[in-house]
């Protein structure tokens, strides 16, 4: 059955048009990409093994662009993400963030149905974290700041829908402020994030101008 359904996507993916038609000016773009992730350690002492951390991440960034230029589209988009840690003898621990922001992208025409791009975006937004604060879980909301730039790899159908696959590094700024025994507590937050996520999108023409 797996291999049935297989099919019709090759089908579509062979029946190419030129790329240069799907970025043409006036033209919109608008699909998501979806990233997942997991890591588990476990930690040897003695020659006696134990379980260490586990972690796991899921990130959705649905957006909206429109060619403003031949192979440049600008857009709005959201970045969802989020965590969850869990420490051997200690309740799991969740990160959760919500971000919006415009993008750019820059696509270098590689065939007939192959491009690649570069990608930028900013992204202001919201954070909830679940912190471990003395012997107590806490829940931490704070504003975060972010901006992510990468290559990425896109395979076009005829109907306008494309196959991508994006990497990139994130970075992202936030603080907060925590009180425990009436002493409060500022935590700065600097992350550096390596990501690579693949996408679906879909190119159509938009308004265009009447020349006479």
């Amino acid at each position: 059955m797996k291999k049935l359904a297989i099919i019709p996507a090759l089908m579509l993916l062979a029946h190419t048009a030129s790329v240069a038609q799907l970025l043409e000016q006036g033209n919109f773009m608008v699909g998501s990409t979806v990233g997942f992730s997991t890591a588990n350690s476990k930690v040897t002492s003695g020659g006696a093994g134990s379980e260490g951390l586990s972690a796991q991440q899921v990130n959705v960034a649905p957006a909206i662009g429109y060619f403003i230029l031949d192979n440049f589209a600008l857009g709005l988009g959201a970045d969802y993400t989020l965590n969850s840690v869990t420490e051997p003898g200690q309740d799991k621990t969740t990160d959760s963030d919500l971000l919006f922001g415009p993008f750019a992208r820059y696509y270098f025409s590689l065939g007939d149905n192959v491009a690649l791009f570069f990608t930028t975006n900013f992204g202001f937004g919201n954070s909830k974290d679940e912190q471990i604060v003395g012997e107590n879980k806490q829940s931490i909301e704070t504003n975060v700041f972010a901006i992510g730039a990468g290559p990425g790899l896109t395979v076009y159908s005829r109907g306008g829908f494309a196959i991508e696959t994006i990497f990139k590094y994130n970075y992202a700024n936030s603080q907060f402020d925590s009180t425990t025994g009436g002493v409060t507590t500022t935590t700065k937050t600097r992350t550096n994030q390596f990501t690579l996520a693949l996408g679906l999108q879909y190119y159509f023409g938009g308004f265009r101008r009447v020349r006479g």
